[in-house]
């Protein structure tokens, strides 16, 4: 193996932040020995995960039957993943205990026991039913933040029914092509929700994808904002309706391993969007394997608080799979973190005594632009770990995370995976890894990884490209509809590997730092700079709070960099400074060419910045779909002082 400059590796960082001495004595994993274990027998180790972790009520015969790029595990056991989720804890005697502790935007909250949350989901199974749901039939949820979210996935998954759930965000137009594509049978969606201090309507959404949608039969409506909408008579159902009137027993159906549990559908760069598959034994072996420890829980004293949304899969994963799977007591918020104050998340922390908090780079940086006084507002000292996902957080936000909201002595698990994996792949295990600010560490116990240049050539230190290299219980089962597209899309760029498209580099530590997507490595006079890169080097700057570069045509280098920043509350800086700033953390080859302030990023409403939008602000082209937006009037800003900037000629 040899260096590589697949992609250019220009930022190091070698602080180092080892597990103390306190958390070590009550860690879940401390040394080598759950990696040593899964080295020796990568099958035994998950099979071993599978039997501690799950009840099967029918044991497997075969681990793993791997037919590349086809898995199948736990082959010929039987399960059910609601059981796992639910019963299985009323029946050892803690339904009493809280499950999730819920807040919605308004102020308003519900406090739901196992033992209530298995009542509400035989009653909701047993609706199901009624409407003529089976096993194996499509069942397309659309609902804001509720418990109702979770009872209505608990709910499919008892009967065997699949669910494809679609961010309450999207426009009409992506909930009907999402339930075309799976062909699901019943919409399962709300009145509205709240959000900023307003209610989104939902309903009327629906109404407009449903007129579209020929395969469904039935629209059940959770009452939630209170807005007023049509109801469709013989077509649309309020749920509480429905719930007063079905039987509250539903007995759980054993499934086999491999049973469909849920379709995701996720945006390709081209073409339409991909219905992930994931099934029931593998999937939930992962999540809860993961959920365990990587957050190192105790479901005794734990309060885990993951802010996704369960439209998406850190929601599927870490809201519902993985922490009821595992007893956990949660949290699950409805609204945004800045209302009604820019305190809000912190505020909740406190009231609810949160331990494990997992959230994403965005939010953090969002956090570092409003300033230390508001975490600073409130009692935070209940916080013993803390977890990033959803992109490559860079030092500085990493640093900021630490001290500010972890008080310099909480561990940070930097987690990468993916829709596609299920479950998070590349983590430290925080009582036995020395973490580096920004860097995801190692591939957890059981995961192969391997990074490779062009050719496909492993890579020993450098840039490279992020394969995995053997099969994993919770991976995709393949894309809905179209095993063509499956095999084409993640198996056919480096041969017998999995590659999504995701970059990354190695270092002299062996420590893996994620660059993101390669569709937004640069291409600067021959030199392939990593966005994540830049932006890290911008945040370093004491003045900026959030940056977001892009690469957008020159005729002189191939790509110019092009770079939208935010300062922090209060601060001033010069761009030229700036610029200069950059070339002396990473190198001049990394000066952005144009810098462009901005109070803001445009974001969908799950907080992902769409840097798709800013490529086309850079080069003057007429912007794509904006309804995910969170606020689209901060790309017509942005286009404003693209026209006014001074451009060469």
């Amino acid at each position: 193996m040899t260096e590589s400059n697949a992609i250019d590796a220009l930022q190091w960082e070698n602080r180092r932040f080892p597990p103390s001495e306190a958390f070590k004595t009550d860690t879940l994993v401390a040394g080598t020995f759950m990696y040593d274990e899964a080295d020796a027998d990568f099958e035994g180790f998950w099979a071993r995960q599978a039997a501690e972790l799950l009840d099967w009520s029918t044991p497997w015969q075969q681990v793993l039957d791997w037919d590349l790029p086809f898995a199948k595990w736990f082959v010929g056991g039987q399960l059910n993943v609601s059981y796992n989720c639910l019963d299985r804890h009323v029946l050892a005697g803690r339904g009493d205990k809280v499950a999730i502790l819920w807040e919605g935007e308004p102020g308003d909250t519900r406090a739901v026991t196992y033992a209530e949350l298995l009542d509400e989901t035989q009653r909701f199974a047993n609706v199901l039913k009624s409407l003529g749901v089976g096993k194996g039939d499509r069942v397309n949820i659309y609902l804001p933040m509720i418990p109702e979210a979770a009872i209505a996935m608990l709910a499919c998954a008892r009967i065997g029914a699949v669910h494809s759930v679609v961010f309450g965000g999207f426009a009409a137009h992506s909930l009907r092509d999402r339930i075309n594509d799976a062909e699901a049978k019943v919409l399962i969606t709300a009145d509205g929700g709240h959000r900023r201090g307003d209610v989104f309507a939902l309903k009327p959404v629906a109404d407009e994808a449903v007129a579209s949608t020929p395969g469904v039969t039935s629209v059940v409506v959770v009452r939630r904002g209170g807005n007023d909408v049509k109801m469709v008579d013989g077509r649309d159902h309020w749920y509480h309706d429905l719930m007063a009137a079905a039987d509250p027993i539903c007995p759980p159906d054993p499934m086999d391993a491999e049973q469909l549990l849920f379709l995701l559908y996720t945006s390709g760069t081209t073409g339409k969007p991909k219905g992930i598959m994931h099934t029931s034994g593998g999937y939930l072996t992962q999540v809860a394997f993961t959920h365990k420890y990587v957050f190192d829980l105790h479901p005794e004293t734990d309060i885990f608080w993951c802010t996704a949304d369960v439209g998406w899969i850190t929601g599927h994963s870490y809201i519902v799979y993985g922490p009821l799977a595992n007893g956990a007591t949660q949290v699950m918020y409805e609204g945004v973190p800045n209302y009604p104050d820019n305190d809000r998340m912190w505020s909740i922390i406190e009231k609810y005594k949160v331990t494990l908090f997992y959230t994403a780079p965005t939010a953090i940086r969002t956090f570092m632009k409003w300033g230390r006084q508001e975490p600073d507002k409130h009692d935070l000292s209940s916080l013993r770990l803390l977890g990033s996902v959803g992109e490559p957080i860079n030092p500085e936000a990493w640093m900021w995370y630490h001290e500010h909201i972890g008080g310099g002595r909480c561990p940070i698990v930097d987690t990468w995976w993916q829709t596609e994996t299920g479950a998070i792949m590349i983590s430290p295990l925080p009582g036995a890894t020395t973490t580096k600010p920004g860097s995801a560490t190692f591939a957890l116990p059981g995961i192969g990884t391997e990074l490779v240049d062009e050719e496909g050539r492993a890579v020993a230190r450098g840039g490279g490209y992020l394969t995995l290299t053997r099969p994993w219980p919770a991976m995709l089962r393949g894309i809905w509809g179209d095993p063509e597209r499956y095999r084409d899309t993640y198996w056919s760029r480096f041969e017998g590997r999995y590659f999504a498209g995701d970059g990354a580099k190695l270092d002299d530590d062996g420590y893996l730092w994620l660059l993101g997507r390669v569709d937004d490595v640069m291409n600067v006079s021959g030199h392939r700079i990593s966005t994540t890169e830049v932006e890290s080097a911008l945040v370093a700057h004491p003045a900026v709070a959030e940056a977001a570069v892009v690469g957008a045509n020159d005729p002189t280098t191939g790509q110019a960099i092009i770079a939208y920043v935010t300062l922090r509350s209060g601060a001033e800086v010069d761009e030229q400074d700036l610029r200069t700033f950059v070339g002396n953390e990473i190198g001049s080859i990394a000066k952005p060419k144009m810098i462009y302030f901005t109070p803001d990023l445009p974001k969908t409403r799950s907080g992902k910045i769409m840097r798709r939008l800013l490529r086309d602000v850079a080069e003057g082209r007429n912007l794509g779909d904006t309804s995910t937006l969170a606020d689209a009037s901060v790309v017509s800003e942005l286009q404003r002082r693209a026209a006014d900037a001074p451009h060469d000629d």
